[in-house]
């Protein structure tokens, strides 16, 4: 069958009044449920853009959306095809359409990793900012590994600290699902190495999960070894006894050296911007090497 007959069947099945169809209504990453997805909506989570293009030269509605208010931008954006995403864009898809659980285009592009096509829903306006804290993009991002996209938002005016109650920061988020490389790159951002989900630091949730790695690299950007947390613990208190990660705390558990305090002092009076500030420093190319952790 091809995409004329479809959206001819689609038609002549809407027009019968019925509510699913076998053929047009069920959406492979369901399972048995049944939903009101159409075409459109499995062109765009496939990533067919010659059958996307000729729906909508067809007819076909860019914003037409399930009962759970999902369109196809979101299932474009979802599957990390920007061809399909700048094509939607393009006829007029809604770049902010929220679903019920609060997914916006947006965060659907930071689920699946696609920085063109957060780049494309930015440059036609999208928000970088969550509509609810149950779906925040920064967060989903650090959750899952993508640095890039975590650098896309922050240098589209995200908080790079946002906290949410029920998640934290998204450097806790980060180092809750053992994502070095994003926890890296969200403190050499200008987040803060203290700054976690309520008592329970970033260093907290490292040394809860054992990250050798994490730790050094949140003891090096200044997290305080001797915090506690709601049921009164240090990190230290939270790992095995007589483990590796034991003596690593044991032995990073002192004060920090002079040179250390003044990397981390002045990091801290240039705030959240420091990376670029630091740069215009005139300072030889080492110190700036320093004070950046390169």
């Amino acid at each position: 069958m091809d995409v004329e007959e479809e959206v001819i069947g689609l038609c002549l099945f809407r027009s019968s009044g019925r509510v699913t169809h076998p053929r047009y209504l069920l959406n492979p990453l369901m399972g048995d449920f049944v939903s009101d997805w159409s075409p459109l909506h499995e062109a765009s989570i496939h990533g067919r853009l010659l059958a996307l293009k000729k729906l909508i030269n067809q007819g076909a509605n860019v914003n037409f959306r399930t009962t759970d208010c999902v369109s196809p931008l979101h299932e474009a954006c979802l599957g990390g095809h920007a061809a399909c995403v700048s094509v939607l864009l393009k006829h007029g898809a809604n770049v902010n359409a929220t679903t019920i659980d609060w997914n916006t285009p947006l965060f659907n592009a930071c689920v699946s990793g696609s920085v063109d096509c957060l780049n494309l829903l930015l440059q036609h306006r999208a928000s970088p900012h969550p509509v609810c804290d149950l779906a925040s993009p920064i967060h989903e991002a650090a959750k899952r590994g993508h640095t890039k996209c975590v650098e896309t938002l922050l240098s589209n005016g995200v908080s790079i600290d946002h906290n949410i109650k029920h998640l934290g920061t998204p450097l806790y988020v980060a180092c809750e699902n053992q994502q070095l490389k994003c926890a890296k790159k969200l403190l050499e951002s200008g987040a803060s190495a203290n700054s976690g989900k309520g008592l329970d630091s970033p260093l907290h949730i490292a040394a809860q999960t054992s990250n050798v790695d994490m730790v050094h690299l949140l003891i090096d950007f200044g997290a305080n070894t001797r915090a506690v947390n709601a049921e009164g613990k240090k990190p230290i208190e939270l790992v095995p006894a007589n483990s590796a990660l034991m003596q690593i705390f044991l032995q990073r558990e002192g004060p920090f050296s002079l040179m250390q305090l003044c990397r981390l002092c002045i990091r801290s009076y240039l705030g959240v911007k420091k990376k670029k500030r630091i740069s215009e420093l005139m300072l030889p190319d080492e110190l700036k090497k320093f004070l950046l952790y390169v």
